[in-house]
């Protein structure tokens, strides 16, 4: 459904247009004044405009013009008698979107207003879509210190400049999808969309769908056409998330995109042209897949025309600090804190450590050691026991439900893993006021699993008085 504005001097014409629209459920608000028209149209109320072209007090080229000239983007379609079809042409190409010729039929109507939504919500989407690559970009500078980092930056900055397939390989968690945005924003398609698949989380008959798009009738429940990833990125960069995990048939149909540059929805036999640039990342060995038989040679090859390598964390040490200082920031200022600090003893622990989950590693270790202290200062009592890949040591400081600063070690003699558990579950709460989505993200646990912990601890009885009455039914859903 839309708000479209319809514009007519005309009472029979505008009432019948009106009414038109509203019987294909979308919200129609009549102007016989273009110029009282003007400030709701500025003001954002309206996703469409049907004017007539020829009006006492203002026509509608004049109107397309001031809407134009005050940042309103709306499409606009023109109602035109015939001898003034030419004037609604030389209107389309100073920004209408479509003209009606009188006289018209009602479908008629429809079928225009649909397109014109359909290619306005497609437009803000795209616009939604590049400023969150921006806004990305700008949130999560690559940070480089190290000489390892600074050659791929260099390197980022020559492959941006090209159109070439890049792949972009490394273990889990060292950034490949951020040097895959910094590419995009970098280059010359930073202005068109960049959108992103992940291909181990669909099935294989889903993702298809999900790149290529389906046909109406093309499978049980595909009740309307869908464009996929591929036409709706056209123009600007496809990101190829873990694209390892393609099964065989979907790697052979992504290889005729990559040589040809075409591709058919599901359920289709019309070929598509896109132009599209596909970054691909993978932490699994494809060099080694490919001899072993499990991924196709001649798909590596196409993707791997630039490839990038991201070293492991543990092999650019100088990175480390940085990083973990600039991850306290973005904590520090998310949560309007006083800014969060290292010891220098955390700093050493730090640096020492392996970091097999490299950068997502220590960004997690930051938010919970952040979420645990009470003064700002991270020591290395505090980080120690979330480097051993679990729940705190023994050592390691934590917050009470009341809030008094208390260690681990207070537990009982013989308390339960899941005693420990409950205990952080619940003094993590407690330090984010009862906010269920930063509690699970400093505890590097799902929403889902949060839930699900907190209602067992309420029908145990073990959900503090207190604070259960307060919060319980805002963090944990009620129930």
């Amino acid at each position: 459904m839309a708000r479209i504005c319809v514009v007519d001097d005309n009472d029979l014409m505008r009432d019948s247009v009106c009414q038109t629209l509203v019987a294909a459920d979308h919200e129609a608000e009549p102007f016989a004044d273009p110029t009282a028209a003007i400030e709701p149209l500025l003001a954002g109320r309206f996703d469409l405009v049907v004017t007539d072209l020829k009006m006492p007090k203002m026509d509608g080229v004049t109107l397309l013009g001031r809407l134009r000239s005050g940042g309103c983007d709306v499409p606009v379609i023109l109602m035109t008698a015939f001898g003034t079809v030419a004037t609604a042409v030389e209107a389309m190409k100073l920004g209408a979107f479509d003209y009606l010729q009188k006289p018209f039929q009602g479908d008629e109507l429809e079928i225009v207003v649909e397109r014109a939504i359909s290619h306005y919500q497609l437009v803000k989407t795209n616009q939604a879509f590049r400023q969150q690559v921006v806004d990305q970009a700008a949130s999560r500078p690559i940070i480089a210190e190290s000489t390892l980092m600074k050659q791929v930056l260099d390197q980022v900055q020559r492959i941006a400049a090209t159109a070439a397939t890049v792949l972009i390989t490394g273990e889990s968690g060292t950034g490949k999808e951020l040097v895959a945005r910094a590419i995009h924003v970098a280059g010359p398609r930073a202005a068109a969309p960049m959108l992103a698949v992940n291909c181990a989380a669909l099935s294989p008959a889903l993702l298809e769908s999900e790149l290529f798009g389906h046909e109406k009738g093309a499978f049980t429940g595909a009740d309307k056409m869908r464009r996929g990833r591929f036409e709706l990125a056209d123009g600007g960069t496809l990101l190829l998330d873990e694209i390892g995990e393609l099964d065989d048939r979907l790697q052979a149909k992504l290889l005729r995109v990559l040589q040809e540059r075409e591709f058919e929805r599901v359920g289709s036999s019309q070929p598509i042209r896109v132009d599209v640039r596909v970054i691909a990342t993978t932490n699994r060995p494809l060099g080694a897949w490919v001899e072993q038989g499990k991924f196709r040679q001649d798909l590596f090859y196409r993707l791997s025309v630039l490839p990038v390598h991201l070293p492991p964390l543990r092999d650019r040490r100088d990175d480390i600090l940085p990083l973990a200082r600039f991850a306290l920031g973005r904590i520090a200022r998310r949560e309007g804190r006083a800014g969060l600090e290292l010891t220098t003893s955390a700093e050493q622990l730090l640096i020492g450590h392996n970091w097999q989950g490299n950068v997502r590693e220590l960004e997690n270790v930051m938010e919970r050691c952040s979420a645990l202290s009470e003064d700002g200062r991270i020591d290395d009592r505090l980080i120690e026991g979330w480097l051993r890949g679990g729940l705190a040591s023994e050592q390691t400081p934590a917050v009470t439900p009341a809030g008094g600063a208390v260690c681990l070690a207070d537990l009982p003699d013989g308390a339960a893993m899941e005693e420990m558990e409950r205990r952080l579950i619940m003094a993590t709460l407690k330090r984010f006021d009862g906010h269920r989505a930063r509690t699970a993200d400093a505890l590097g646990i799902g929403l889902r699993t949060l839930g699900l912990k907190l209602k067992k601890y309420r029908g145990e009885g073990q959900f503090e008085p207190a604070f259960a009455a307060r919060n319980y039914y805002a963090v944990a859903g009620g129930g």
